[in-house]
């Protein structure tokens, strides 16, 4: 008798030797599954979005390594493939294009919604676990070997999707080609009717036109950077359309009196000029053209300095035996 429950306990432990994974399986399980539990928790408490990112492929690698080592080799690269491959490749651009050191607001737009946010987690670990328990204690995983082993995971798996998934299958599939021809759409721009010019038509228009480049800000060439200094070509007369028209005119009568009296010209005329260079009158000269007195010079035509109006403006003129009609304090 107690020979024969010793080979009866001798049988069954080496039915569980046989069932047990072998020691590479096991190896594997230990090596894969604490990188994967740490792909997880890296990516809860990165604070940046890639690095989260990058931590769950790593856990995605982890768990297509172990659906292989179980014996699906489909599932483990559909995992690698489609997951790591695709998905979070398609959420590293998007990161990458919304810019890495977005970061959401901390304010919450609904009242509550941390506390709610919290419940509705506990209440989805609640119903897992439930879920798991019962399974577990209810029904086993028996029958597994049947169909495995008359068409194999990848017969088994695609049996089971045409079949009895076959209706969620179809909806998934239109639900993506939706998605995909909304973005389509979202990111369509509509264009006003008529031809399409190319860079060459629009560069020859610009050619063409009066003007090639922009108009010149104010305070080009003067001392100051208001808005209303006007700006002054090469030949010192004043660029028309420098001055906004929401400037007072007294304000900017003001500048070109500042400008008549010797300020601006002494400033000119310390640096280089072409007309100096090839040998054409300076802006000194007797034989220059004032292009406040002449207004086809391309100035305006303004009146002579007022002393009284400049002193009125806090400007005091100061007449002057230099080439310059006077200087401003």
């Amino acid at each position: 008798m107690s020979a024969a429950l010793l080979a009866a306990g001798v049988a069954r432990a080496a039915d569980a030797a046989a069932a047990a994974p072998g020691g590479g399986e096991q190896i594997a399980f230990w090596i894969l599954a604490p990188l994967a539990l740490l792909g997880a928790v890296g990516m809860i408490f990165s604070r940046g979005a890639v690095h989260s990112a990058l931590w769950l492929v790593v856990t995605m690698l982890c768990l297509g390594c172990l659906y292989m080592a179980q014996g699906a080799q489909f599932l483990g690269f559909a995992q690698i493939i489609v997951y790591t491959g695709a998905i979070m490749m398609l959420f590293l651009f998007v990161l990458m294009l919304t810019g890495r050191d977005a970061a959401d607001s901390v304010i919450e737009v609904l009242r509550g919604q941390r506390v709610a946010a919290a419940l509705v987690g506990l209440g989805m670990v609640g119903l897992l676990v439930t879920g798991f328990v019962r399974a577990l204690r209810t029904a086993g995983f028996a029958g597994l070997e049947t169909p495995l082993a008359q068409r194999g995971p990848i017969g088994s798996l695609a049996a089971a999707l045409f079949t009895d998934y076959l209706f969620p299958f179809e909806l998934t599939s239109a639900l993506l080609i939706t998605a995909a021809v909304g973005a389509m759409v979202l990111a369509h721009v509509e264009r006003a009717p008529g031809e399409r010019r190319t860079q060459r038509q629009r560069v020859h228009e610009r050619m063409r036109s009066e003007r090639m480049s922009p108009l010149p800000g104010p305070g080009v060439f003067a001392t100051s950077s208001s808005n209303a200094t006007p700006a002054l070509l090469p030949d010192g007369s004043i660029a028309p359309g420098s001055v906004s028209g929401l400037v007072e005119p007294s304000e900017s009568q003001r500048v070109v009196r500042a400008y008549r009296s010797g300020r601006v010209l002494a400033a000119i005329e310390t640096a280089e000029h072409p007309r100096r260079a090839d040998g054409g009158p300076g802006l000194g000269d007797p034989d220059e053209v004032d292009p406040f007195d002449d207004p086809h010079a391309g100035g305006t035509r303004l009146d002579p300095a007022d002393p009284a109006d400049a002193d009125r403006h806090g400007t005091r003129v100061v007449e002057s035996s230099g080439p310059s009609r006077g200087t401003t304090e």
